[in-house]
């Protein structure tokens, strides 16, 4: 795998906290244990896109105001879905 900033192949896997803003705007949450890319020449760490669809498709399908203010990415993406798709992607 090769680091999307430098390109470089000095890449791990690593597991790291992300923040996100729910999609109603009304807080910011941390989200722990996120799957992540941590660049050993660069070094970036960042969360890979289809990840990123992951997360974000999570927080349209289910009741967002319950979540705490941290958790972790598999507490949250275990959360039981109100929604079977994201209606809103396009």
């Amino acid at each position: 795998m090769h680091c999307q900033w430098c390109e470089s192949e000095k890449t791990i896997k690593t597991f790291d906290s992300a923040y996100w803003e729910l999609p109603d705007g009304t807080k910011a949450v941390e989200i722990t244990e996120v799957p992540s890319i941590n660049c050993k020449a660069c070094g970036m760490i960042y969360v890979e896109e289809f990840i990123i669809e992951e997360i974000e498709d999570q927080f349209m399908l289910i009741e967002t105001k319950k979540l705490p203010k941290a958790f972790s990415y598999e507490f949250f993406m275990n959360q039981p879905r109100i929604l079977k798709k994201n209606y809103f992607k396009f």
